[in-house]
C-alpha cells in the first residue's frame, strides 16, 4: 500500500497550512469541470485545528482497497484510485500558489461554499485534504437562523458570520493517487458522476450493447439519473459480459434456474421491461452466484473471481 504509506510517513505537523474554498465544479455537466478557489487567511488555531482533522482522519485508515463502481469501503478502509482517472488535477491546479487576487476578502466569498480543500506543503510534497461543506455556509442558512453564545450564565446575541470545519476529511489527493473515505462527496466534487452519464450514453450507441436488446428504452428509463444505477451500468460496460457469445446464451437458457424471470426474443435479444430491468442488470453484472456449499443463490455486490 505505497499511497497509504506515503500519507502515513507525510510530516503534518511542520507541514504549512492553507484553506481554499470552492463554490464548483462549474460548468455544464457533460464538461469537463472549472474550478475557481479561493484561500481564506486563518489564525494559528485554525491551523493547528486543520492539522488535528488531518492526523485524526489518517490515522483511522487501516487498508487501501481498489476503488470500484459498487465498491464501498467500511470505517476502517478507503479506497483508492489513480488521480489520472478523476479531474482531481484541475483541482490541484485551482490550488496552486496563494496569490493575491485569489484571497478570500469579503464574507461573501466564502458564503454558499460548496467544499473546502486543506492544503499542506512540507519540503517538496504537498497534501490535499478535502471535506464537503455543511448548511452552516449557505446563505439561505444563515438567512433563517439566528446564532447566540452562553457565556457567563447568560444567553446573548453573535451576529458575526459562522463556518464550520468538520471534524471528517472526504478524500485525499496525494502524489499520483487519492484515497476516499466518502465516496459520495468524491463523486460530486469531482464529477464522477457526470462521467458515468457520458459512459452509459457511449454504452447505449454501442452496437454490441444496444443489438442484444429488442428496445432498450425501459433500460434507459430505468437508470434515468440514479446514481447507484449509472455506477451499475458503468460496471456493465467495463466488465463486458454482453460482448461474450456463450455469457449471454448461458444466460438465456440457465437464467430461470437461477430466479431470473428476463424475457428472450426468438432471435435471443433481451425483451427489456420495467419490471425485468433489475434482474437485467443484475444478470450482465454477472452479481447471482450459487453456492455450493448451502445449495443456495445469492445477489452479491461484487463479483470478484477467486483463482483456486
Amino acid at each position: 500500500m505505497p499511497v497509504l504509506n506515503d500519507l502515513r510517513d507525510f510530516n503534518v505537523d511542520e507541514a504549512q497550512v492553507s484553506l481554499w474554498v470552492f463554490k464548483g465544479p462549474n460548468g455544464a455537466a457533460g464538461e469537463q469541470p472549472r474550478y475557481s478557489a479561493r484561500w481564506v487567511e486563518t489564525t494559528d488555531d485554525v491551523d493547528d485545528i486543520l492539522k488535528d482533522t488531518v492526523i485524526s482522519e489518517r490515522a483511522r485508515i487501516e487498508e487501501a482497497i481498489d476503488y470500484g463502481l459498487l465498491v464501498q469501503n467500511n470505517e476502517a478502509s478507503a479506497m483508492q484510485i489513480s488521480k489520472d482517472e478523476t479531474h482531481a488535477d484541475l483541482l490541484v491546479q485551482a490550488v496552486a500558489a496563494e496569490v493575491a487576487q485569489k484571497r478570500a476578502s469579503a464574507e461573501r466569498h466564502l458564503m454558499n461554499t460548496r467544499f473546502y480543500l486543506i492544503k499542506l506543503v512540507h519540503e517538496e510534497k504537498v497534501l490535499h485534504a478535502v471535506r464537503r461543506t455543511s448548511g452552516a455556509w449557505k446563505t439561505k442558512r444563515t438567512r433563517s437562523m439566528r446564532s447566540f453564545v452562553y457565556d457567563e450564565h447568560r444567553l446573548s446575541v453573535d451576529d458575526r458570520p459562522h463556518f464550520e470545519i468538520e471534524k471528517s476529511i472526504d478524500y485525499f489527493v496525494l502524489g499520483d493517487e487519492i484515497l476516499i473515505l466518502n465516496k459520495g462527496s468524491f463523486e460530486s466534487t469531482l464529477r464522477y458522476k457526470a462521467a458515468h452519464v457520458e459512459d452509459f450514453s457511449e454504452l447505449q450507441l454501442e452496437n454490441e450493447f444496444s443489438s442484444a436488446f429488442m428496445d432498450l428504452a425501459p433500460l434507459v428509463a430505468h437508470v434515468g439519473d440514479n446514481k447507484i444505477q449509472l455506477r451499475r451500468v458503468s460496471a456493465i460496460r467495463q466488465k463486458g459480459h454482453y460482448r461474450d457469445a456463450d455469457f449471454m446464451e448461458r444466460l438465456r437458457r440457465l437464467g430461470p434456474g437461477l430466479g431470473f424471470t428476463i424475457q428472450f426474443a426468438d432471435d435471443g435479444k433481451i425483451v427489456a421491461t420495467a419490471e425485468t430491468c433489475a434482474e437485467i442488470i443484475t444478470a450482465l453484472l454477472d452479481h447471482r452466484l450459487s453456492s455450493a456449499f448451502s445449495i443456495r443463490t445469492y445477489d452479491v455486490p461484487s463479483a470478484t473471481q477467486v483463482r483456486v
